[in-house]
């Protein structure tokens, strides 16, 4: 008997989460019950002498804002098989772990069912809004998604990156079919052991089902725009594969050739077509709606480090809308895009509030100035009481602090976000960036926003020439005297020195920061250096992160590389075509 196609009620996604945000107090009030009563049994909830208390008074007073590095001790313990219910009232099995880009080694975060509830939560409710305005009906998805290996730690338990967790959850196949987008590619294609040929398959799956593809996505632009520069490689090796009904011999693992083998049939008529279409492009501009002509829009994670990767995806993506995906962490979820519409630049996420306890840090920059001992404690110290969800202010910027069904606890997320309004009682945030990434020398501060907007502003430069920034990050070298920021760059294609050197010159400039000015001109500051990289400098980057465990889909080239990131900085220092130093100042 067929089983009957089940498809989400999207009108009654929306309605549930209008009457939530309309109550947002009270939904955060319960949410914090919720999980204090779930885990009120935890040895580290125990241990802080909330007695069964699970108001928000009782549970600011006694439980004290922690970071990653506090939690430590506790999660390796678990890690390690503790028998005890350490930070949650039932025992944890999995284990995500974070990307490990931003540090240079992953976190362990603890990961159950609760939170794959609240994941499947934020893609219902994006989606709910997002199919109001684009709908898809039932086709397929091109969906570059890869699923890294789940290892076991040395207490048993399951251990992969977010990601991993999350597609290797049987929950998640369900929900992609309620929701109308199944992936076109074959399990053994997205939990392929070689990303690289998972890669290849997925762009020849998309080709093979072209016309059925009703939107492309990825967890990151950067996997996007990845794709289709690797389709300007292999597009002709792809036309031979669909031509001969063979797949090519590049594709080693059996597992995959025998599913691929499944899909593909000789069809000349396809591979003349796709020569074609690709044939007639102008530097490539237009050619996901060339290839795949009823694809409704783009979607992945366009906000913070993704943002420069948005004017190459634009020039694929032609006139096809793109949305950015929601806000969310290795930690836990926090908020869903429910305004489509709008430019990506300007995307929002509204806040879901059944889905964990938030509170927020006033970000007062007066208050961090009069800090002059650097270290975290003092900081801390001095810092402004955290709100409530409900108590934040339109035009602020603050530190998001998260209490989840997975044992974190008033946890330091380490994220800036602005909030740009509410809808109903809850608010819109604007993800602005990551806290602790922050280039320094004296008494500078450029966060990674800072970086982004003078790496734009530079780039313009490079424009005029036809050429673009494939990608960048930076450094702050304290070798020198007196230390100075490096910023790296990987290049389209050549450019001359002059360009390069009016380029350092305005990167140098576009530094506005005040104590980074005034540091420049009495030289507490070294002047700007830019490091152009080889070509292929930031792939090495990225086998780097998938040969230490990452999955690409969770990989975000990191932005600011320290010196405990000395692998990721050797790669960058090893593979420096040419150098310059600024004369701006």
């Amino acid at each position: 008997m067929l089983e009957k196609m089940e498809i989400l009620h999207v009108e009654k996604v929306i309605e549930e989460f209008e009457t939530m945000t309309k109550d947002a107090e009270n939904v955060q009030r319960e949410t914090l019950k919720k999980i204090l009563e779930e885990n009120g049994s935890a040895e580290y909830l125990q241990n802080l002498g909330l007695n069964g208390r699970t108001d928000p008074q009782s549970f600011k007073a006694c439980v004290p804002v922690v970071t990653h590095q506090d939690l430590e001790p506790y999660i390796q313990r678990i890690v390690d098989g503790a028998s005890s219910l350490v930070l949650t009232g039932k025992p944890i099995t999995t284990i995500s772990l974070s990307s490990g880009t931003s540090q240079g080694r992953p976190k362990f975060v603890p990961f159950n069912d609760e939170l794959m509830e609240t994941t499947l939560q934020i893609f219902r409710t994006s989606y709910a809004f997002r199919n109001r305005e684009f709908p898809v009906t039932n086709g397929k998805a091109l969906q570059f998604i890869y699923s890294s290996k789940q290892s076991r730690t040395k207490g048993g338990l399951f251990a992969g990156t977010a990601t991993t967790n999350v597609f290797r959850n049987s929950q998640f196949k369900k929900a992609m079919k309620v929701m109308q987008s199944q992936c076109c590619s074959p399990d053994e294609v997205i939990f392929g052991p070689d990303f690289r040929q998972s890669l290849y398959c997925h762009l020849l799956c998309g080709l093979i089902f072209r016309e059925e593809i009703q939107l492309v996505s990825s967890t990151f632009a950067h996997s996007i725009v990845h794709a289709f520069r690797t389709l300007e490689q292999v597009w002709e090796e792809l036309c031979v594969d669909i031509r001969e009904g063979i797949l090519t011999s590049g594709i080693t693992f059996p597992s995959v050739r025998s599913a691929m083998a499944k899909l593909l049939k000789p069809n000349p008529e396809l591979a003349d077509l796709i020569h074609r279409k690709i044939s007639g492009l102008s530097n490539w501009y237009g050619l996901i709606p060339e290839l795949f002509p009823n694809v409704k829009y783009i979607y992945g994670i366009m906000t913070g480090s993704m943002e420069h990767y948005l004017k190459k995806l634009r020039h694929y993506a032609g006139d096809v809308p793109l949305i950015s995906a929601d806000y969310g962490s290795s930690e836990g979820w926090i908020g869903a895009n429910i305004n489509p519409n709008v430019p990506t630049e300007s995307t929002t996420y509204a806040v879901l509030p059944n889905i964990g306890y938030f509170e927020f840090i006033p970000l007062k920059e007066n208050v961090e100035e009069q800090v002059h001992d650097r270290g975290d404690a003092n900081i801390l110290s001095m810092e402004p009481k955290p709100v409530s969800l409900t108590e934040v202010k339109i035009g602020e910027e603050y530190e998001v602090i998260v209490t989840s069904f997975a044992g974190l606890y008033r946890y330091r997320l380490g994220d800036v976000v602005k909030v740009m309004g509410f809808h109903n009682s809850t608010p819109e945030l604007k993800f602005i960036c990551r806290r602790n990434l922050m280039l320094t020398v004296n008494i500078d501060k450029n966060t990674e926003k800072d970086l982004q907007q003078a790496v734009e502003e530079a780039a313009k430069l490079i424009a005029e020439e036809k050429q673009e920034v494939i990608d960048f990050s930076s450094h702050v070298d304290m070798w020198t005297d007196p230390g100075h920021y490096v910023i790296f760059w990987e290049i389209s294609g050549e450019v001359s020195d002059e360009v390069l050197k009016e380029c350092c010159n305005c990167l140098d400039r576009s530094f506005v920061d005040a104590g980074y000015v005034s540091s420049r001109k009495v030289n507490a500051i070294g002047p700007l250096e830019l490091r152009v990289l080889r070509r292929g400098t930031f792939q090495k980057v990225l086998d780097h992160y998938v040969g230490l465990g990452a999955a690409v889909s969770q990989f975000k080239t990191p932005r600011c590389v320290g010196p405990t990131n000395y692998k990721v900085l050797q790669i960058l220092c090893d593979n420096v075509a040419k150098t310059y130093f600024s004369t701006a100042f």
